[in-house]
């Protein structure tokens, strides 16, 4: 088991930041940590890095208490808060060695070289920091991470303020160094969570409210169906909203339409099943999952608790 958490508790004055915490990751697991602003998951991260202490319950990294073993602990964890503090004034290749010397890595400058090769940090090595981009100064952050080889990694906002090309290529390191390595990142990008993470946690007010692999929460939320269509020509919109089950029909298109039901059966078949009785073809038809970012909505909406 990489991380253990359980009955996790931070209380700060009479709030609580995270109200018994329950979960377990197993080793080579990409996992999002989600939750609206305040809902605790910085928090968590840093109970997990050793950096708070919790209040109450427990948590542990590869069998490691996190109250008793904090030093044991830090040479297992890569963390990257969300702030990524650097020296701005030092050399990337000289802030790596200087972070590599908490750790006393043998062979620094192999292990730096490793590093620089794997973030794509090639061209800008000899630079100040304070001379890059936000998005290598976040691979820089990502190198100091990973310097020691730890066998977990958490990254607290990975990928806040970057451009789209920045973020896809952030994106695609965090998947890559994922084949290897236990990650757990938080995020309010929900595209990042869909794109990187095989399973979601989600906090709200401090405690779980879902714990799940991406599409099998994406099939939790109860709701309408919604599947879009295109026949191979004009049909009559009024025979379609008429079909028993079918709650809306829009036109996205000459002939395509987005179809949406409350219903139990499967919209697909019945609308197949109108088509052949119009003496019409299908030429596209798919069903619309909930994305994400819906579920997040549903499970955190406060003004429903």
């Amino acid at each position: 088991m990489s991380v253990k958490v359980q009955a996790l508790t931070k209380v700060y004055g009479e709030q609580k930041a995270i109200d018994q915490l329950n979960f377990e990751i197993e080793d080579g697991q990409i996992v999002g940590l989600l939750g609206p602003n305040g809902a605790g998951k910085s928090t968590t991260m840093k109970i997990l890095t050793c950096y708070l202490p919790q209040s109450s319950g427990k948590a542990w990294v590869h069998g490691y208490d996190t109250e008793t073993d904090s030093v044991a602990i830090r040479k297992l964890i890569g963390y990257l808060p969300e702030s990524n503090p650097l020296y701005l004034d030092m050399y990337v290749k000289e802030y790596l060695a200087y972070v590599a010397g908490f750790y006393q890595i043998a062979s620094v400058d192999k292990q730096i070289a490793r590093m620089v090769e794997i973030t794509g940090l090639g061209l800008e090595q000899h630079k100040k920091i304070g001379q890059l981009s936000k998005g290598y100064r976040q691979r820089v952050g990502l190198a100091q991470a990973m310097i020691h080889d730890p066998k977990v990694l958490i990254l607290d906002e990975p990928t806040s303020g970057l451009d789209p090309n920045q973020l896809a290529d952030i994106r695609g390191l965090i998947k890559e160094i994922g084949r290897e390595k236990t990650i757990i990142l938080s995020t309010h990008i929900m595209q990042e969570v869909e794109a990187m993470c095989q399973r979601v946690i989600i906090v709200n007010r401090g405690r779980m409210v879902a714990d799940d692999a991406v599409k099998k929460l994406q099939q939790r939320v109860q709701g309408e169906t919604v599947v879009a269509v295109e026949f191979n020509n004009v049909i009559r919109e009024d025979a379609l909203r008429k079909i028993t089950g079918i709650s809306l029909v829009i036109k996205t298109g000459d002939n395509s339409y987005e179809v949406r039901s409350t219903g139990k059966e499967d919209l697909r078949k019945i609308l197949f099943d109108f088509a052949v009785a119009q003496g019409l073809s299908v030429l596209n038809m798919s069903k619309k999952e909930n994305s994400l970012e819906e579920v997040f909505r549903d499970l955190t909406n406060n003004k429903k608790k």
